[in-house]
């Protein structure tokens, strides 16, 4: 049931695209440890909590499905899950080829779980090792699909002009009315990158008439420098750094910094693949400074919390007494009264 589900999407998305050259299907191999770890954290807790969820329900008296449930703990690299997973695919892959004329005249390509590395981080492999040919036509287009936010980094950073990303709609908050699951009701959008390259390039303008600019303006060059400074607001592999929060505006906020420190470092960030840590230090040193801000003006507002809490824990037990009357036990009105 869930290789056929796989197959129809796989369909469907072919169809939605039409790739005219190569289709590259990758599916996750073995990740870096630092991603491992957080994966298998993220799945044993989805497990624990589907367990926790089926026992109230059945203690509720909710009727369960007789089927047992799908475990996603078995989409990892190595299980026999994925190794029937590669074996049938290979099998759909050689039926479509055979039977659908679309599929025909087009070079696909399947990299299974038992090649490592992420199925997005082999794609940008297997590009740049076509674009290091001889023969390799710049105008080519690339069409990647997936919601991983790291699509758009890899995207910008292949430097190809035409890349996009097809998406599904996602929809913030709770849906008006139920959804069905079905292909056809699912809405999807095309991503060009081309349009976030010019979007950054107007970002980055102002730096074109610098004249303290170290080296020439160079926007491939600024945008490798982009993609390195993504890396303080966390990804995959590693968490954000203290008060850089994307939904915070941590973006703009960098941009910002980036364009005030640029003049002063003399050259860009990036230097084919090597990092420049002397002109690394000077943007950490203009970050620190408003960090330094922000964890003040933190502390200054928990404090105020703090101490109003205090004050109003005080006239709370000040009105309880106030309310109160005296009042004198039996013994103590005997005495009075002699």
């Amino acid at each position: 049931q869930m290789f056929i589900a796989i197959f129809n999407y796989i369909d469907h998305l072919y169809g939605k695209i039409k790739p005219k050259k190569l289709f590259f299907m990758a599916v996750d191999g073995v990740a870096p440890r630092a991603k491992m770890n957080q994966q298998r954290a993220r799945r044993f807790r989805t497990a624990l909590d589907a367990e926790v969820a089926r026992e109230k329900a059945i203690a509720q008296g909710t009727e369960m499905p007789k089927e047992d449930p799908f475990d996603s703990n078995c989409i990892t690299p190595g299980t026999e899950f994925m190794a029937r997973l590669s074996h049938q695919l290979k099998y759909f892959i050689n039926k479509k080829v055979s039977e659908d004329t679309d599929w025909q005249g087009v070079d696909i390509v399947l990299s299974g779980h038992e090649v490592p590395g992420e199925g997005e981080h082999k794609i940008m492999e297997y590009i740049r090792q076509a674009k290091a040919q001889p023969g390799y036509d710049p105008n080519v287009r690339h069409c990647l699909y997936g919601l991983d936010a790291d699509l758009i980094m890899l995207g910008l950073l292949s430097h190809d002009p035409h890349f996009c990303l097809l998406r599904e709609e996602v929809t913030f908050g709770r849906p008006q009315q139920k959804r069905t699951k079905e292909l056809e009701h699912q809405n999807f959008y095309l991503l060009h990158l081309c349009m976030v390259r010019e979007y950054l390039e107007l970002e980055f303008q102002e730096l074109k008439d610098n004249p303290n600019l170290g080296e020439p303006f160079d926007m491939e060059r600024i945008i490798d420098d982009f993609i390195l400074m993504a890396f303080f607001v966390g990804n995959d592999f590693l968490p954000n750094l203290p008060n850089l929060h994307i939904n915070e505006g941590a973006l703009a906020l960098m941009f910002n910094i980036y364009k005030e420190a640029l003049p002063k470092m003399g050259g860009y960030l990036n230097e084919k693949g090597h990092i420049n840590l002397q002109r690394l230090g000077i943007l950490l040193d203009h970050l620190q400074d408003l960090e330094f801000q922000f964890f003040e003006a933190e502390y200054s507002d928990a404090k105020w919390i703090k101490d109003k809490a205090k004050m109003a824990a005080v006239e709370a037990m000040e009105a309880r007494n106030k309310g109160k009357h005296l009042t004198l036990t039996p013994a103590q009105k005997k005495l009075l009264n002699d």
